[in-house]
């Protein structure tokens, strides 16, 4: 048999094309989305695009709430059967972190700047807030049974539901203070609510009433009602949909109404005792869990279509992963930010010296980008725009939307790395 040496450049360049196609494969994965099985204990990790289970882990009893952080490499599952919240590394697809808040932590809530996770700490009657970066709890706030929360997109306050039997309300928190600052009495115990995009609507869903609340966040009263049919759960106006949608239980479907006038427009069905819903990224598909079918559906709501998936034993939460656990940097040498539901995913973005970022606009309202060095933004990006600045010095370069100043995230630039000859 005869050998051919191969020269050496060549070689390299073999090597070379081979890691890029494995580099361009693993890029090409589609979102994830996290999804909580409750009679299973375990978290089942989706490729969404490929519609398949690719990792399933272990987390604490009862996973309930789940949410992933900013920069999508963290994700925070609490086991509603248990005293602790699992934190599973989106890299390794395993749980990296425990932490103890108290007995029953059931819903979880990020904060718009991805500093600190709210949890509903039910079986210990407290509102615990901890610190992403390091995983503590950073401070608690006193809430008779909270279950679900919300947070207002500019920071400012954060509802409880609060079923404390004979005494049902909302709580309201005060971001800054870490205190109770009102509540609004209710007469059925609430379950979940979710701010509209600009903060001013709250929809709550309440056991045994055939209804969505619509509660106005200002005046904090409940002034108008979406009729939905038995067991409504989720009701949520993501951004990027200019309808809002709500899974009712009853009938099984996933349904959309008007944000103005109230009134559903259409359904769509979904799987048996549906749960929760999620958008991706792109706010293209709705991910809806089905608890009672042990799987997820995937629903276009363009076309209408949907796709099932089947996953664990009775799935409840699930959460989007909006960012890349290894980062947005691309082939190039850059990287990428979305500006999606209100926020920038990641806030914080990594660099090298010589590098540029790209932001996009992939929300359904217009977004801006406004550096704090004065160095020229971009003051106004409609959906689908997107605007790039390539950063030479290292540093930290902080910026917020030029539309929405709570809006607000970071560049690090790390210095360029010494060649070896």
């Amino acid at each position: 048999m005869r050998f051919i040496q191969l020269p050496s450049v060549l070689l390299r360049g073999a090597v070379a094309a081979g890691i890029a196609m494995l580099t361009a494969t693993a890029l090409a994965a589609g979102p994830r989305v996290y999804v909580g099985n409750f009679k299973d204990n375990t978290v089942s990790v989706v490729d969404i695009d490929a519609a398949k289970v690719v990792a399933t882990v272990p987390v604490a009893a009862g996973p309930d709430g789940i949410v992933v952080s900013a920069d999508g490499k963290s994700v925070f599952v609490s086991g509603s059967g248990a005293s602790s919240l699992s934190v599973i590394d989106a890299g390794k697809d395993s749980v990296g972190k425990t932490i103890e808040v108290g007995s029953g932590p059931q819903g979880l809530a990020l904060g718009p700047d991805g500093k600190q996770v709210l949890v509903a700490v039910n079986g210990a009657d407290r509102v615990a807030f901890v610190d992403v970066a390091s995983g503590a709890v950073a401070d608690t706030v006193p809430v008779p049974k909270p279950h679900t929360i919300a947070i207002k997109p500019d920071g400012s306050q954060a509802y409880v539901s609060s079923q404390q039997p004979g005494s049902f309300a909302v709580a309201i928190v005060d971001m800054a203070t870490h205190k109770v600052s009102g509540a609004i009495a209710l007469d059925k115990p609430p379950r979940d609510l979710e701010f509209s995009p600009d903060g001013k609507l709250l929809y709550l869903t309440l056991a045994g009433a055939p209804a969505v609340q619509v509660v106005d966040a200002v005046a904090n009263k409940i002034v108008a009602q979406i009729a939905t049919g038995v067991s409504p759960h989720i009701a949520q106006h993501f951004a990027s949909l200019a309808q809002g949608v709500v899974v009712v239980q009853g009938p099984g479907e996933l349904q959309f109404f008007d944000p103005a006038t109230n009134a559903v427009a259409r359904s769509i069905a979904v799987g048996k005792q549906p749960h929760w819903v999620d958008i991706t990224p792109d706010g293209k598909r709705l991910v809806v869990s089905n608890e009672g079918g042990n799987s997820i559906s995937i629903v276009d709501p363009a076309s209408g279509q949907s796709q099932t998936v089947d996953v664990g034993n009775a799935p409840r939460k699930v959460a989007m992963q909006h960012a890349s656990a290894a980062g947005h940097a691309d082939m190039g040498g850059g990287a990428k930010v979305s500006i999606a539901n209100f926020a920038f995913v990641p806030g914080p973005t990594t660099i090298t010296a010589g590098q540029s970022v790209t932001w996009r606009n992939d929300d359904g309202a217009p977004h801006g980008v406004a550096f704090q060095d004065k160095a020229p933004g971009a003051p106004l990006l409609l959906p689908g725009e997107q605007f790039s600045r390539r950063f030479d010095k290292p540093g930290s370069y902080e910026y917020v939307c030029s539309v929405h100043a709570y809006m607000t995230g970071v560049v690090v630039v790390k210095p360029e790395p010494a060649r070896q000859l």
